[in-house]
């Protein structure tokens, strides 16, 4: 058993692996801010995002994923709910991995198409649990800041390894 598969099984084994197990509405700023980083799935994928722009030299694929995000929380605090949103959510943790562990660069309006879907489904889900402007500012600055650290995770020689993890995780997100 290699590293990262020890390491992946380790991160999904220590958590409930959903950050929005009963869509339960909390309010304010520091909810939404710690909302993210309180489920694996939505971690992964922000980094992923973060790895995958900056590996596409794409400074706006961050911004195109924020609008998107916010675009899919909105619909989500008036009830719309985006079908299979677990697993649209696993899915995209898949492939964000999968692009962020690639070589290939795909052209600018297809590539900010691909993140603005992942972000739909994220954002709902937020949208969904998180009530309020505050609750929205606290998880999209968060979010925001997640996808910086991913770019700054592309800089390491383990991009790569990093992306397949992170697609090595979605696979399993799927799996439950």
């Amino acid at each position: 058993m290699n590293r990262t598969t020890v390491v992946t099984a380790l991160l999904l084994a220590g958590a409930p692996a959903f950050a929005h197990p009963g869509h339960v509405a909390h309010a304010g700023f520091v909810a939404g801010l710690a909302h993210p980083f309180g489920g694996i799935d939505h971690l992964l994928a922000l980094l992923a995002v973060g790895i995958w722009s900056a590996r596409q030299r794409s400074s706006t694929l961050p911004a195109v994923f924020l609008a998107m995000m916010g675009a899919g929380a909105l619909a989500g605090t008036v009830g719309v709910r985006l079908p299979a949103l677990e697993g649209g959510i696993a899915l995209t943790v898949l492939l964000a991995g999968l692009l962020a562990a690639g070589t290939v660069r795909l052209p600018a309006l297809l590539a900010a198409s691909v993140a603005g879907a992942f972000a739909l489904w994220h954002g709902n889900a937020h949208g969904l649990e998180i009530a309020g402007w505050k609750g929205a500012a606290g998880f999209l600055l968060a979010s925001a800041a997640l996808l910086a650290a991913g770019g700054m995770l592309a800089r390491l020689p383990l991009a790569r390894a990093m992306g397949a993890a992170i697609a090595t995780a979605g696979l399993a997100l799927l799996a439950l």
